[in-house]
């Protein structure tokens, strides 16, 4: 097949769409932009046209049409103008989330066979959509000097007169919020793994700022924690035993050293001094010995016969020296980071977080406290939320209830800029009452998981509104969110402060067959003397009794069998 390269348009006012970066907007998993360039991976060198994309990889060449914003003709000029020299040029709008690698090939293939100059994708109306394009590069070249001016060019004063369609699925573009509600749709729910790692990856990380590490707990490092001074910072006894210089045996002295203490004197050769773990050693010492491998007479110290020849001395910057790094960036500040700063002596250090979080539960159903009236129910879920989230690294600064209004959301998403995160219980669903994800579109919202393929949850939804806190959409049902919660909060979590991926619990799911399903799902398990877990089948999701006498939930992927390995996320106690 012809060799080609490609220029693929990510600029642009999406006027019809409040003015949102389209390009980014997140359908399926994957943004529309990452869609385009991964349907020219098969080409020589792939230009983006528009701002700059730090999440882009570096072999993608990234340019700018001047002025911003002047046209999708501006904008092929400019990528023309970037090193390439394959005879044909791909030119693609980044507002396609189905486009695929195949479907430009076959435009290609098409181009070689018709001997047209250029050849477009006809959708599915038979429109023809001229950024679906593939042009001879001579010819496109010379359309692009021949115009008087790039500025707000259409199209079609590119086009030649010599060009072809080929019918194409997968190529309606998404210029409204209606299209992109209806590829949503079409997508298939994005897998649990396929969830946690767009949440990781693509939500809008915190400001950095500078904290005291002592009330910073549940933030990431954004930047390494250096040593300010070494470990130890002079050589120190690691034992309760002796200092001694030269061979033995020796004289010991009356002094003691001790911890904190001043050092004792310097040592002559056959000298030895009482000393303490954790004093400084004297100068002239050749070795501590501990007080089990040695014998006091008459003021001689000797080593006992058949003892180990060691020297229990830690050494001056042995752990660590001034200047070393002691926690790389992403260390989430715990209590043994805070442990690990104060022997580096390091007070303060860059953050991001910890993550605070504001708790919405919904609905008119839901009361909290008070007799229950006709048709209402004990709010048994916002009570536990706070623990669950601080277990996630979450700080819960206050909790709100939402009654079931067409405008609520609305005010609650305005107020969220004095919060990090929205925990949302309920309105995540298609029902009548479900109001959350028509507001998430009119706050021009950037809906990064849309569905989760996950039992109970499928229904979860995260974004991201303009003020920058994230929306954490939880299912109604009480267990159904806790399940949730647990499984997508860390990675919320990992996302917002850059902290590094936990290591999950796995082991074996003893009836793992039993429990599976055609899709992941989580379950309530309890540990077995053998090792691993024993899952219950079945359990209620419109309360937490399932929870009782149980040692955590865990996850079980689709299909599996018996003794298959399973992430355990455990229970607060």
């Amino acid at each position: 097949m012809t060799t080609a390269d490609a220029i693929v348009l990510a600029g642009g006012r999406a006027t019809r769409m409040g003015g949102v970066d389209k390009p980014g907007i997140v359908v399926g998993g994957r943004s529309m932009l990452e869609a385009a360039v991964a349907a020219t991976a098969g080409c020589r060198h792939t230009v983006v046209v528009g701002p700059y994309r730090p999440d882009l990889p570096a072999e993608i060449r990234q340019v700018q049409e001047v002025p911003a914003g002047a046209g999708p003709v501006a904008a092929i000029a400019a990528g023309l103008a970037a090193p390439g020299d394959a005879e044909v040029v791909v030119a693609l709008a980044a507002d396609m989330p189905f486009l695929t690698g195949a479907a430009v090939g076959e435009l290609i293939e098409h181009l070689d066979r018709s001997g047209a100059d250029a050849v477009f994708a006809a959708d599915e109306t038979g429109r023809p959509q001229y950024l679906v394009g593939v042009w001879r590069r001579t010819v496109l070249t010379a359309a692009v000097a021949a115009l008087p001016s790039l500025m707000n060019q259409p199209m079609k004063a590119l086009v030649p007169p010599r060009t072809a369609l080929l019918p194409l699925a997968g190529v309606a573009d998404c210029d409204t919020a209606d299209d992109v509600r209806r590829a949503r749709a079409r997508s298939a729910p994005l897998s649990l793994d396929e969830a946690r790692n767009m949440l990781r990856r693509k939500l809008t990380r915190l400001p950095v700022r500078e904290s005291g590490l002592r009330t910073a707990a549940g933030a990431a490092l954004a930047r390494s924690l250096v040593a300010a001074d070494a470990l130890p910072r002079f050589d120190v006894s690691a034992m309760d035993g002796y200092a001694v210089s030269g061979d033995g045996p020796w004289q010991v002295r009356h002094d003691i050293g001790f911890a904190g203490g001043a050092r004792p004197a310097g040592l002559r050769a056959g000298e030895a001094v009482r000393i303490a773990t954790g004093a400084h050693v004297p100068d002239g010492a050749t070795a501590v010995l501990r007080d089990e491998f040695v014998r006091v007479a008459a003021s001689e110290l000797n080593r006992l016969p058949d003892m180990p020849i060691r020297d229990d001395r830690r050494r001056r910057g042995e752990d660590w020296d001034a200047g070393d790094v002691v926690a790389p960036a992403g260390t989430v500040v715990s209590a043994a980071l805070i442990s690990v700063a104060a022997s580096a002596e390091v007070a303060t250090a860059l953050v991001r977080g910890p993550v605070r979080a504001r708790i919405v539960m919904t609905g008119d159903e839901i009361r909290s406290d008070g007799p229950l009236r006709a048709g209402q129910t004990r709010d048994s879920i916002g009570p536990v939320l706070p623990e669950l989230l601080a277990r996630c690294g979450i700080t819960v600064v206050d909790r709100v209830h939402l009654r079931d209004t067409a405008t609520g959301f609305d005010e609650v998403l305005t107020a969220g800029d004095d919060c990090d995160l929205l925990v949302v219980v309920g309105a995540t669903g298609g029902g009548a009452a479900d109001q959350l994800r028509d507001a998430l579109d009119r706050a021009a919202a950037r809906t990064l998981v849309h569905r989760v393929r996950l039992r109970p949850g499928g229904s979860s939804v995260v974004a991201e509104i303009p003020s920058g806190a994230a929306i954490l959409g939880l299912p109604g049902n009480p267990f159904a969110a806790v399940a949730t919660l647990l499984v997508l909060a860390p990675a919320v979590v990992a996302g917002l402060t850059g902290a590094a991926s936990t290591r999950p619990i796995v082991g074996p799911l003893r009836n793992a067959g039993a429990v599976a399903d055609s899709a992941t799902r989580i379950t309530t398990a309890r540990a077995v003397p053998e090792g691993g877990w024993i899952a219950d089948p079945g359990v209620r999701t419109n309360h937490l009794a399932g929870l009782l006498d149980r040692d955590g939930l865990v996850v079980v992927p689709p299909g599996a069998t018996d003794d298959a390995l399973v992430e355990f996320l455990p229970l607060p106690s």
